[in-house]
């Protein structure tokens, strides 16, 4: 682990974490799943505010963060939505910085709360760089991915499980930028009930590289149904470590599997997912993921465009 993460009281900071994602929402439902065998749960993240568990990380941050002053963050998706959400809830001034490529739709979703939103460069990280140098005179800027307090935010989702299930567990979550997974890690470091599997879209195995290689290394990103797990890592992110240190496991789905996943979530479940949200089903239904005793599959989100869905259904 890098010596920016071991310096980092992370029990302190889950705690304080979880106190302010307790009082702003309620624990997220855990429903059987029978298709996918006996003893799994899915944890319908699906069901927050935004239709994403982001927006704990956005919560905790943002408290953090107090009022003075504001924050700035960049994000396509789900990240910028909860901070808009949290800033609006918490009373907090928010720049959300945006790439052009950002769907017509989500930026109509960012335009209905009280923020500034900016739109800059192509993809996404031209955005982050421009966002960074927003962030000054007192602003702070809030990573989705390598935040701290975003990544106890994410830790919460953990802290329900253990007080939801007794017994011991295996929860499967998906990673992108790894906040999720290292949030979930560092709760199961805590207890010697829950571990953590993550799963990556094979066309962008950002994280599973970087674990290998010991070090950050960029990567061709392909085209995937999973865009929230979609895209390269940040220079210096504290995940990389923490995820090697405290999730036991990481493996991939391809894009039929997650479109299979996607379609399984609506036919059993009357549910909506986004490819991110139903990578762990994907693995699962795969045997990517052996399923042995209580294991939890964590739907992260919905927020995926009707067109998108309507093509994911017609294609069965």
């Amino acid at each position: 682990m890098t010596a920016a993460a071991t310096t980092i009281d992370w029990a302190d900071r889950i705690g304080r974490a979880r106190e302010v994602v307790a009082a702003a929402l309620p624990a997220t439902p855990l429903v059987e799943s029978p298709g996918l065998g006996q003893g799994v749960l899915l944890k319908l993240e699906s069901f927050q505010p935004t239709g994403s568990f982001k927006v704990r990380g956005a919560l905790a941050a943002l408290s953090a963060a107090g009022t003075n002053g504001g924050v700035v963050t960049a994000s396509s998706g789900n990240h910028a939505l909860a901070v808009a959400w949290a800033a609006e809830r918490l009373g907090i001034a928010a720049t959300l910085v945006v790439p052009a490529s950002t769907s017509p739709a989500k930026l109509a979703g960012l335009r209905r709360f009280p923020c500034t939103v900016i739109i800059h460069g192509d993809c996404y990280e031209h955005a982050a760089q421009h966002a960074r140098s927003v962030a000054t005179g007192g602003l702070r800027y809030v990573s989705a991915e390598s935040d701290p307090d975003v990544i106890a935010g994410q830790a919460t989702i953990g802290s329900e499980l253990l007080a939801q299930l007794p017994g011991t567990f295996i929860v499967a979550c998906g990673v992108g930028g790894g906040a999720m997974a290292s949030g979930l890690g560092l709760a199961a470091s805590r207890s010697s009930r829950m571990s953590v599997i993550g799963v990556e879209a094979a066309a962008s195995p950002a994280v599973s590289t970087a674990v290998r290689a010991g070090t950050i290394r960029p990567i061709e990103v392909g085209d995937t149904l999973a865009d929230g797990l979609a895209g390269n890592l940040e220079p210096g992110t504290i995940t990389v470590n923490l995820i090697s240190q405290h999730v036991r496991r990481l493996v991939s789905v391809t894009e039929e599997q997650i479109a299979g996943a996607v379609r399984f979530l609506a036919r059993e479940h009357g549910l909506i997912a986004e490819g991110s949200g139903a990578a762990p089903v994907a693995a699962i239904l795969a045997g990517t993921m052996p399923v042995a005793g209580q294991t939890v599959a964590i739907i992260s989100g919905r927020n995926i465009t009707l067109g998108a869905l309507a093509r994911v259904l017609q294609s069965a």
